[in-house]
């Protein structure tokens, strides 16, 4: 029997969201990357499962990525789950459980959509980091790069400052940083040009997915970090290869983002005829 599937996007960072909360779909690693493949599959960042929540939240939310690894928390996933119970229910508001934590979600008239990503975590135990050092700036560099800042939003970000982002080589160094062994459980790998005090331009090489188009928390991260070095103020527009976030570190500690949500379209698969 064929399964039903949405494919939605936030500004590009594109999801496969499959339905599990009225019956488990036996989405194995295998299965989440045959689905991600984007020759031979749907193709996507990442795979999406909506899992039924345990109490005071309004679903969990299940991040596979290509490679079959599972993700603590991703930010333009978030608000697509958002708009799809917005759209159920009727409501504006929604708790959205993850591996990583609670992630309370909001939609707005003008069709945005807010996402409390919580405080970031800035010890390097809770990044985490093979060892103690300053998440400031870590002693680590690649090839044209070095001395980045470090902070977990739900997922471990290192991001990196630079002069001019148009002539990094993101697809070398990228895959290369994410698996140093700085990072026990690889990291996603920021590399931001400051604009403006509140304006970034960012690309990520996200651990698991390689280069994508938008990555939410790594937009998170490179506010933070950037606010932490004292290059921005605590609110900015973080411009991505597919779109713009708005990122709001307020001054309780939790970092909101805010962005849009787009249903791309519908169909239906055959799971069984995946690898399990």
């Amino acid at each position: 029997m064929d399964t039903p599937f949405l494919k939605m996007h936030g500004c590009g960072n594109d999801f496969v969201v499959l339905d599990a909360r009225a019956q488990a779909l036996g989405i194995t690693p295998a299965r989440a990357g045959a689905i991600a493949n984007r020759r031979t599959g749907i193709g996507c960042d990442q795979v999406i499962i909506l899992e039924s929540p345990a109490a005071r939240a309004d679903v969990f939310m299940r991040i596979r990525n290509p490679d079959g690894s599972e993700a603590g928390a991703c930010g333009n996933a978030t608000r697509c789950v958002a708009a799809l119970l917005a759209a159920e229910t009727g409501r504006t508001t929604f708790i959205i459980r993850t591996i990583g934590g609670d992630l309370p979600a909001e939609t707005h008239a003008d069709g945005s959509l807010t996402v409390d990503m919580g405080p970031p975590r800035l010890r390097w135990q809770d990044i985490p980091l093979a060892g103690e050092a300053d998440t400031r700036q870590l002693d680590l560099a690649e090839g044209p790069v070095s001395g980045p800042a470090a902070c977990s939003m739900g997922n471990p970000h290192a991001t990196f400052f630079v002069p001019d982002l148009a002539a990094l080589p993101v697809e070398t160094i990228g895959p290369r940083l994410e698996t140093n062994p700085l990072f026990p459980d690889r990291a996603n790998i920021g590399f931001v040009q400051v604009l403006a005090p509140d304006e970034l331009r960012l690309r990520v090489w996200e651990r698991g997915a390689g280069l994508t188009l938008a990555c939410g928390s790594g937009a998170c991260a490179a506010l933070v970090n950037a606010a932490r070095r004292g290059l921005t103020g605590r609110r900015a527009a973080v411009h991505l290869d597919g779109g713009t976030l708005t990122i709001d570190w307020r001054e309780d500690g939790h970092v909101l983002m805010t962005g849009p949500a787009v249903m791309a379209f519908r169909g239906a698969i055959d799971l069984e005829a995946l690898p399990s």
